[in-house]
């Protein structure tokens, strides 16, 4: 039995919304839920010459035999048995990052084949259903409203509330809460109450396989309100609709499933020759994950702007330090993703609110882009009542909405200027760089003026606290101005004094930081931490610290590792998964990146948590403490991305 073991199984994963997963270890062993939590069935029955099973969710009737498990990069696919029938069952997300329009499509493929596997033949049939409940958020049921109509020789059925409120809701744990969901197929599909469904029927035997495949779809008509724009997703920019963009899906079936899986075999390689098993799985659970926390849009100018939800945290719109984590799988897969990250951050600093000299911390809480809401002043009902934050945007300069003492200056000037810049180099375009080419001098002249040794501030790791001195940050600050001197030679300018000033802050930087054993968490001495922002010297050869520091820094984080990995610093035995692979990826010896990975590969094998892939959990027990399918996975992608440079 081949079994791909992880604390929940993907199973629709498109964006923040739609996004139901099976917290369990086979698709039998209970019902799928929302990642915040709710049950969302999705329930899957079999009728096997008579006899009632199941394949997918909880029920009476005894389920089908798991002989198979697989997790890809786009798919979760599952061999069932019974009573002489093997059942293959694949749900598929065709998020291929070279394909806009695919990868903003909220549709997830379902097929299902089955065979003889005793040689005889069988009558069966295989019905799948969606509850009505993923169209409300809440156990209220409201009225609602169900069409049925032909679509390109298909059968589409939908259903949704009959009263829409588009974009009412903005908090962290909710689903959404209008729209309507779909179910389209040549095979037939019926709306019974409580449920769409869709069936295959018909007789299998050792020469006739039964096969047949259904999309489905949401479509939330408007996906976010940008700037008090009301958006649509990136495929529907030009008028498209969800049934439309379905048809073309059906009409190119069979080259969109090969690029899938030709997607899939490549980077489960890829995965293999950098980091074996171990790496094969982190990279295969990341996926589909990272790309399921954010929505990509048009924004008013048509320009491409992907936006995350910060799940299971405060439900913060485009966040800066969870887009800089996120950013290795765009920059390695899809670098205008990366700048699409930046896009709407930019916009916001722009605008005569933001009259602070460092960057924000995001643009409002999803799927409302407002303006920053972290650290805002006077909102606590709104922040905890699922309400939506006044227009933020809208306010004029020195107004005084936020405290600075809850800012991250140098966190987020580091961050942004990173994905910037390591967007630009990988793309050669600097088109975006030189039309916030202000903004951004005055982000690297804050970094030139506290960088060097942090103050009393939070950085990203913020659920730790405030932290002064910190070393880690300082390392940040060293990078981004490295970055930007990189920047402007490529753009043709002299970013020699800034390259030289960076080289000067590294040497400083080194000399404070040093300890016997590794380096420390505060330049106070006190105790170590992991130094993950460093990964960008050794990526992009920026010459700052030589290789023997990184040799003699990683190997001290080996004794420090427990069971399930190494803690992110020595406040606590918790840890990030993100930073994890970052700090394995500082190591020279690529024996000791294998090390410091496998115990992450470990906890996804044995983590008794029951959530989407937490990036916050402890190293002893293997128990989550907060955050679930966030879109800071995709920084597990970084030694992709490292790969890529021939540094790895």
């Amino acid at each position: 039995m081949s079994m791909d073991r992880l604390p929940a199984l993907p199973i629709i994963a498109n964006d923040p919304f739609f996004s139901v997963w099976s917290p369990c270890d086979r698709l039998t062993d209970g019902n799928t839920i929302h990642w915040s939590g709710p049950e969302k069935p999705l329930c899957g029955t079999a009728v096997i010459d008579g006899t009632a099973c199941r394949w997918l969710g909880a029920g009476a009737a005894p389920a089908m035999e798991t002989v198979s498990l697989q997790v890809t990069p786009t798919a979760t696919i599952s061999v069932f048995q019974a009573s002489g029938v093997e059942l293959t069952v694949t749900f598929r997300t065709p998020a291929l990052p070279v394909d806009f329009d695919l990868l903003s499509l909220p549709v997830t493929i379902l097929s299902l084949s089955a065979v003889s596997a005793d040689g005889k033949a069988h009558e069966v049939s295989f019905t799948f259903s969606a509850s009505d409940n993923l169209t409300y958020d809440g156990d209220e049921v409201p009225d609602l409203t169900t069409g049925k109509f032909p679509l390109a020789g298909m059968n589409c059925i939908f259903r949704g509330q009959t009263r829409q409120k588009l974009l009412s809701r903005s908090a962290d744990h909710i689903t959404i809460d209008w729209g309507y969901l779909y179910l389209v197929s040549s095979l037939p599909v019926s709306g019974e109450e409580g449920a769409l469904s869709v069936k295959l029927a018909g007789t299998v035997s050792p020469d006739t396989p039964l096969e047949g495949h259904c999309y489905i779809g949401y479509d939330d008509i408007a996906s976010i309100l940008y700037f008090g724009t009301p958006c649509k997703a990136w495929y529907a920019r030009n008028g498209k609709t969800l049934t439309c963009a379905i048809a073309e899906l059906e009409a190119q079936y069979d080259r969109i499933l090969s690029h899938c899986k030709a997607l899939d075999e490549a980077v489960l390689a890829e995965a293999e020759e950098i980091g074996g098993s171990d790496y094969r799985l982190i990279a295969a659970a990341a996926w589909r994950h990272t790309f399921a926390a954010h929505k990509l849009i048009s924004t008013p100018g048509g320009e491409p702007a992907l936006l995350s939800k910060e799940n299971d945290s405060n439900g913060c719109i485009g966040t800066v330090d969870v887009s800089y984590p996120s950013s290795p799988l765009f920059l390695r897969f899809a670098p205008r993703l990366a700048e699409a990250l930046c896009r709407p951050v930019l916009e916001f600093a722009s605008m005569p609110v933001w009259d602070c000299d460092f960057a924000p911390h995001d643009v409002g809480r999803y799927p409302i882009v407002n303006g920053q809401v972290y650290a805002v002043r006077g909102c606590k009902d709104i922040e905890h009542s699922g309400g939506v934050f006044p227009p933020h945007y809208l306010y004029p300069a020195g107004s005084e909405l936020y405290d600075f003492i809850n800012q991250m200056p140098v966190e987020e000037c580091g961050n942004m200027l990173i994905m910037l810049c390591a967007a630009a180099e990988e793309t050669g375009d600097y088109t975006l760089i030189r039309k916030y080419r202000p903004l951004l001098d005055k982000w690297v002249q804050y970094l030139l003026d506290f960088g060097e040794d942090p103050g009393h501030q939070l950085c990203t790791d913020d659920f730790a606290g405030h932290l002064a001195h910190n070393v880690n940050l300082s390392a940040k600050a060293v990078s981004g101005v490295a970055m930007w001197g990189r920047a402007l030679t490529a753009m043709g300018e002299d970013g020699s004094p800034l390259t030289e000033k960076a080289k000067a802050l590294a040497e400083s930087w080194l000399s404070r930081a040093k300890r016997d054993n590794g380096t420390a968490l505060t330049f106070d001495g006190d105790g170590w931490s992991m130094k993950y922002n460093l990964i960008w010297d050794i990526l992009l050869s920026l010459g700052l610290l030589p290789d023997s520091f990184y040799e003699e820094e990683t190997r001290s984080y080996l004794g420090r590792m427990n069971a399930y990995g190494l803690p992110l610093d020595s406040r606590s035995d918790y840890t990030k998964s993100d930073w994890l692979v970052w700090a394995a990826s500082l190591a020279p010896d690529k024996a000791v990146f294998r090390k410091i990975i496998a115990p992450l590969a470990r906890y996804l094998r044995e983590t008794k948590t029951r959530v989407p892939f937490s990036d916050w959990y402890y190293t002893s027990t293997g128990d989550y403490v907060h955050f679930i399918a966030r879109s800071v996975q995709g920084g597990l992608y970084m030694p992709f991305l490292m790969k890529h440079h021939g540094v790895i």
